[in-house]
């Protein structure tokens, strides 16, 4: 029998704990509240809590995942306002305030910090200082940004943040994480539509566990996803969250600085500053079809096409987690070179050549994440180089 299906229970204390953990890593004092399940639980718990008929959202659409937000609010009774940018770019400040204006009686706003699917990044703190010199609620998706890019929470006036710990941190997908500002609980306790008595409601979380002192948990835990999750916390600690957070940025230059040598292929996001440290999309040239070219691949690789109307011209390098290191640049942009009949050496050695420029960059230790174990994921192991 395995050792991890005879572990004693998790009790309220390691739960609590693993809560305080999550709270230091997104740099709040707020309420942080764990749920059992994948991050679109907090996302769409969030939403259901905060609006409703009567209140006006402006959800901002830079990625696939803004127009599933823009749904949520829509059905929970929210006026909603779009702004949408293309998804090749990234939203600012400026038109955010725009927008705004345009509709001062916004109290809401929906916003992903970075769009790992189609590989671009927000300007949180520009736009959190906008929002609330507005009065509005800020909500944020941080699932794919928390751990690969400074998270400020507070700092940044962010109400309702959410993380999923599968991505950066490297840790379990069954479990995620919302904090919630003091506002926010206000909003949403005065809120006769906000979900009670059901999986979506944060209300039954706050009287029945972080008000109650966190003695007696509502009901049994996810123990095996959020031992995991408490290991990839353990695990950031250690190798410190600048490191982790300059690994993945080191990543992002590399694999860019790489892709610009390939021919056939060009970063998705034109401009660096507006790029995930996450994920690098490209889009491939004219009679290059993405969906085709990564079904020839190796599956262990961390590529992959675009969703939906994206699938032909797009596709995906994914450098999150164990995979945000060096070896596993060289191994994508030397697989795509062998697919395309081109010589990877010139995009291996930009890409070393940009690696080696971040200063501040260090190796992560392997031995923290090789480890097979409740912090494991081994769909994100990266395969190692041959002849990189």
């Amino acid at each position: 029998m395995s050792p991890f299906l005879d572990l004693p229970p998790l009790g309220a204390a390691q739960f609590a704990a693993i809560e305080d953990q999550v709270a230091a890593l997104l740099h709040t004092e707020s309420d942080v509240i764990i749920q059992q399940g994948e991050a679109l639980l907090p996302l769409e718990a969030a939403i259901r809590g905060a609006a409703h008929p009567g209140s006006t959202a402006l959800n901002i659409v830079t990625g696939p995942y803004g127009q599933t937000f823009g749904g949520w609010l829509r059905s929970s009774g929210a006026k909603v306002v779009d702004l949408a940018v293309p998804y090749s770019s990234a939203v600012s400040a400026e038109q955010v305030a725009e927008a705004l204006a345009a509709h001062p009686e916004t109290d809401f706003v929906s916003l992903v910090h970075a769009e790992a699917a189609t590989g671009n990044t927000n300007p949180v703190a520009e736009i959190g200082a906008v929002v609330r010199e507005h009065g509005a609620l800020l909500m944020l998706d941080a699932v794919a940004s928390v751990a690969a890019e400074p998270l400020l929470t507070d700092a940044w006036g962010v109400d309702l943040c959410v993380i999923g710990g599968q991505k950066a941190m490297g840790g379990p997908a069954g479990v995620s994480a919302v904090s919630v500002s003091p506002r926010a609980w206000e909003r949403i306790t005065a809120n006769p539509a906000a979900p009670r008595r059901s999986y979506l409601s944060l209300l039954d979380w706050k009287e029945r566990w972080t008000d109650a002192g966190r003695t007696v948990l509502p009901h049994a835990p996810a123990q095996l996803e959020m031992l995991a999750l408490g290991a990839c916390l353990d695990r950031i600690a250690a190798d410190g969250l600048p490191a982790v957070i300059a690994r993945h940025r080191a990543a992002a230059l590399a694999t860019r600085a790489g892709a610009r040598l390939l021919p056939g292929f060009s970063p998705f996001v034109v401009e660096d500053r507006h790029a995930a440290p996450v994920a690098t999309t490209l889009r491939t040239a004219d009679g290059l079809r993405a969906d085709r070219l990564v079904a020839r691949l190796d599956p262990a690789l961390p590529v992959q096409a675009g969703g939906g109307a994206l699938a032909a011209e797009l596709l995906r390098v994914n450098h999150y987690g164990r995979a945000a290191d060096l070896p596993t640049v060289l191994s994508a942009l030397a697989a795509l070179a062998a697919a395309t009949d081109a010589d990877p050496a010139p995009a291996l050695a930009a890409a070393h050549s940009a690696w080696e420029s971040q200063a501040d960059v260090q190796p992560r230790d392997a031995t923290r994440w090789a480890a097979a174990g409740p912090g494991s994921n081994s769909a994100t192991t990266p395969p190692r180089p041959t002849g990189a």
